[in-house]
């Protein structure tokens, strides 16, 4: 019976994928009036074959936030074409629902709005979002100021051309370093804004405790990892995701560049085979010379990272290796959980009582197999590494406003205090 209505699901999908497509205004920017996004509950495996199949028709359904093992939820924003034959769906199989966000094109106008009102006096704020070209040319700012503890490094080439650009700061030699990576999905806007605050805060912040980081650490940054993507997210299309590398197999173009690294690649349904996915895993490690770029420059200075973190959004969680496997668990993964209840406690100490999840991503999230973070920690021995995921649960996703970058970022401070002090402590730095 489950099967047939499953060719049922199909039959209706092909009756109207025809009738459903993104559109664009007068500027070229796909928009997305109408669009609503959704919380569903999964209660058996039938509803989870469901979403298996409509989630890679980008034209119709754009996956927010994938299905959560352990929450058993997950999010899907849906094309207003669509909500009458969606709204079947969930009737038929009975899907319990929640809708999260009744305009998604609501939320992008309030953020450029607040782009037009973010005071133009030449200073680079945190109260509104950046593009790239701005993103670097502060950058070049931070360098000219701080020419004595600052460094520019780039890591390579994207595939449009783009310089992949990061910074070292180091205040004297022989520091414990810890390197972060930014921004590899294009659409996670705060990451990059989380990343600039941070960086900012380590050259000019006098709190004790942020010195005491700056100055005993070696830090590398690279605040936006994804430059295509990124570009393309703020010219083109807000809910971009991937890389923007052609796929030769398809009509669909990029890659999620955080599936393409070459640990467990592809194992265990930690990513998708299908390029339309928005967790496409390329069609081979390292497929994408971003990911390539990123992989041969920590490699050459693998002996001076001892702690590896990836910014992303949205959920609030701190999720740890393994992501391939939740059968499996890393030899010093009651450290891992240890230095993760640090990051939690501290940050659940804020006035904000911002709540993050700790845990291994495949126990306590999904399977996602050939990211970053597990690629260093399995294959360079990076024994530290932790995937961030970033304000809020679901509220405003993605189109995070502005309003909220300065809280995201006191909480990634005191977040961070606590985890470096406690890898520490354990032995790590």
């Amino acid at each position: 019976m489950a099967k047939l209505s499953l060719i049922f699901v199909l039959a209706t999908l092909v009756v109207v994928i025809s009738g459903a497509s993104l559109k664009t205004n007068l500027s070229g920017k796909v928009r997305y009036d109408n669009y609503k996004v959704y919380k569903l509950s999964i209660d058996n495996k039938t509803q989870l074959a469901v979403i298996e199949l409509i989630q890679d028709l980008r034209e119709k359904y754009i996956i927010w936030k994938e299905y959560d093992e352990a929450t058993k939820e997950i999010h899907i924003m849906v094309n207003p074409e669509e909500i009458t034959n969606f709204s079947g769906i969930l009737k038929v199989y009975g899907f319990k629902t929640e809708l999260l966000v009744e305009n998604v094109q609501e939320l992008i106008d309030e953020e450029e709005r607040a782009a037009q009102l973010s005071p133009d006096n030449g200073e680079f704020s945190w109260t509104r979002y950046y593009e790239l070209e701005d993103i670097e040319k502060w950058l070049d700012g931070v360098f000219a100021k701080y020419p004595s503890v600052t460094e520019a490094f780039e890591i390579g080439k994207s595939y449009e051309g783009r310089t992949i650009r990061g910074i070292k700061i180091s205040y004297k030699s022989g520091n414990p370093g810890i390197f972060i990576e930014s921004n590899i999905h294009a659409r996670e806007w705060i990451t990059s804004a989380t990343a600039t605050w941070f960086i900012d805060q380590l050259l000019s912040s006098s709190d004790p405790e942020v010195r005491n980081l700056a100055e005993n650490y070696d830090w590398y940054i690279i605040p936006v990892f994804n430059v295509d993507g990124f570009e393309y997210s703020h010219k083109k299309d807000r809910m971009w995701r991937k890389t923007r590398q052609p796929v030769s197999t398809s009509d669909c173009i990029g890659t999620d560049a955080n599936r393409n690294f070459d640990s467990h690649w592809m194992e265990n349904g930690g990513a998708s085979n299908n390029p339309c996915s928005e967790t496409f895993a390329g069609p081979t490690p390292f497929s994408e010379p971003e990911a390539k770029a990123l992989a041969d420059f920590v490699t050459s200075i693998k002996d001076k990272i001892n702690i590896y973190l990836s910014f992303h959004s949205y959920g609030q969680w701190l999720l740890s290796p393994y992501g391939h496997t939740k059968d499996e668990f890393p030899e010093n993964y009651d450290d891992l959980l240890t230095i993760g209840k640090s990051f939690k406690t501290a940050i659940k100490s804020l006035p904000y009582e911002t709540d993050y999840v700790h845990g291994s991503t495949a126990s306590v999230l999904y399977v996602a197999s050939g990211s970053t973070v597990d690629w260093v920690f399995n294959e360079l021995d990076v024994k530290v590494g932790y995937t961030i995921e970033f304000r809020d649960k679901g509220r405003y996703g993605f189109v995070l406003p502005p309003v909220q970058i300065l809280p995201n970022c006191q909480e990634l401070m005191t977040g961070m205090k606590a985890l470096v002090s406690k890898s520490k402590e354990l032995g790590y730095l």
